[in-house]
């Protein structure tokens, strides 16, 4: 209650669309399809199971009113050399501990890395190379969850495809949910890239086989990479 008797109006979460740009990025931007990542100190560009340089399909600095998480900097990777879903692996209730380099099976190790950062610094002096770089800006937004309306979004709450996945972390948190990416969204590759395997197109890259990716992450923040990729099958 107010302190005039009368009951406070409940509110949604603050959430932001994500809108991608058409002009090719041509200097660093720390929100971005592409282009050059940010990197706390302890951060390093990762590497799949396979060897292979992750490929960074986005980033961007969250809002400061983004719940849990706002003023934090989401990093997406995912290795181009492999197309999969993502498979939470657990053990008696929780995820497994470093569930980020736990095997994918058929897989033998994981292929993607999600990192929420506190502070990142300089970007890197190289610019992810297949992925064409293009900017990326937020839009204050009411995501009403209706049939068909899937956004690509940080904040909010998830618009579940199926039913909502609940997951907890091997710290002992429960998972909240951070960014939302819709079924088949292709990320528009540099010419003569490397294909990607099991994808329509060969001029695009997807994540997770272009499954629908909702990212649950730890509010306690136990690790940067304590971001959990769930896919809608």
């Amino acid at each position: 209650m107010s302190e005039d008797g009368l009951e406070e109006e409940w509110s949604l979460p603050p959430e932001y669309e994500i809108e991608i740009g058409a002009e090719p990025l041509d200097r660093p931007a720390r929100n971005s399809v592409g282009g050059r990542p940010y990197f706390d100190d302890d951060q390093e560009w990762p590497h799949c199971f396979c060897g292979e340089q992750m490929t960074l399909f986005f980033q961007l600095d969250l809002p400061e009113d983004v719940r849990y998480f706002g003023g934090e900097h989401l990093s997406v990777f995912h290795c181009a050399r492999h197309s999969a879903t993502s498979e939470p692996v657990t053990a008696d209730g929780r995820l497994v501990p470093r569930f980020w380099e736990a095997a994918q099976p058929p897989l033998m190790g994981s292929f993607w890395r999600v990192l929420l950062q506190r502070d990142p610094g300089i970007p890197e002096p190289d610019p992810e190379p297949a992925v064409r770089a293009l900017p990326l800006s937020l839009r204050p937004f009411v995501d009403g969850h209706g049939p068909y309306e899937v956004h690509f979004k940080v904040g909010g709450t998830a618009a579940w495809a199926h039913e909502a996945a609940y997951y907890r972390c091997a710290c002992g948190t429960d998972l909240a949910f951070v960014c939302q990416v819709p079924q088949d969204h292709d990320f528009e590759v540099h010419p003569g890239s490397p294909v990607q395997p099991d994808v329509f197109r060969d001029d695009t890259y997807r994540l997770f086989l272009g499954n629908e990716v909702y990212l649950l992450a730890c509010p306690k923040r136990c690790d940067p990479a304590a971001v959990l990729p769930v896919n809608a099958h």
